[in-house]
């Protein structure tokens, strides 16, 4: 057994009392081996790079990452001996920068101004460049992240909560884990209502999701999925996270944007309604952040 076989298989944690009947469940992802969500689809698209022949021993792993994909990528590049290199916007925190490089995965700083977006087009054109020299993934066109969820998450959170159900919510950044995650629920049971959460504006400080009105928009990102969409401010998210830390759960702001989603969309709620969020990551990539101060 190696850390790819313990990626996944995440406990379903029950989150705060009752809201008017209706019980609110988190998947907690931080507790993937590299410390989140991005753990799934970050092996999905190794292995499926390997499998295929892109992903050879003369080949560098290269893709844009906000911080967790990135990490994910580094750490199985370490375990199945890859180099891997990352763009990255220069102010991502110092956390992500320092296990990055504890893992021997070399960063390209792009432009803060241009955020993710910035990174994406960074690797493109790398990529574009140099196709004897590096593998791209590309997280945020390949099929392969969203069917992480498709066949993973989904699959545990229906038998978790034994068929129940009834609501799933989650914020998107490559929009893989909603993707994959609503699309096999929907065809598990049509009735069940998938709702995107996304930042309140374009600037934001939910690390890792995206404003999708005003951002280069993931090639699988689907909204015949959804069932509506609930807006959360930075101010908020934080608060929530708080929270969540105060309840023994010490996870990142994204997880504290879901979980608040997951409570705004119970409260709309009747009574034996199930809702699902993720816990995207741990608290502890955030250590330097203002958030704790």
């Amino acid at each position: 057994m190696t850390i790819l076989d313990s990626v996944g298989n995440t406990p379903l944690l029950p989150l705060f009392e009752e809201r008017d009947g209706a019980r609110i469940f988190a998947k907690a992802e931080f507790l993937n081996p590299s410390g989140s969500i991005k753990d799934r689809a970050a092996r999905a698209m190794i292995l499926e790079g390997i499998r295929t022949g892109k992903l050879t021993e003369e080949k560098a792993l290269l893709d844009a990452t906000s911080g967790n994909t990135g990490v994910a990528y580094a750490m199985f590049g370490a375990v199945l001996g890859y180099r891997v290199v990352l763009c990255m916007p220069a102010n991502a925190n110092r956390e992500r920068k320092r296990v990055l490089k504890a893992y021997h995965a070399e960063i390209i700083a792009t432009n803060p101004l241009e955020s993710s977006d910035g990174a994406l087009l960074t690797a493109r054109k790398l990529a574009a460049e140099n196709p004897d020299r590096y593998f791209y993934p590309d997280q945020y066109n390949n099929d392969e992240n969203w069917r992480a969820h498709y066949h993973g998450t989904a699959l545990e959170i229906w038998e978790q909560t034994g068929h129940k159900v009834t609501h799933f919510v989650a914020g998107m950044g490559t929009s893989g884990t909603f993707t994959g995650t609503a699309r096999r629920l929907k065809e598990l049971n049509p009735a069940i209502q998938t709702v995107p959460m996304q930042p309140a504006s374009p600037l934001h400080g939910l690390e890792g999701m995206k404003h999708m009105a005003t951002t280069i928009l993931p090639g699988f990102y689907d909204t015949a999925l959804f069932d509506g969409q609930i807006d959360v401010t930075t101010e908020e998210a934080r608060a929530m996270t708080r929270e969540l830390a105060r309840r023994g759960l010490f996870v990142g702001i994204s997880s504290g944007a879901n979980a608040l989603a997951a409570v705004k969309l119970a409260e709309t709620l009747s009574t034996d309604a199930v809702v699902v969020t993720v816990l995207c990551d741990s608290g502890f990539r955030y250590l330097s952040d203002e958030l704790w101060d």
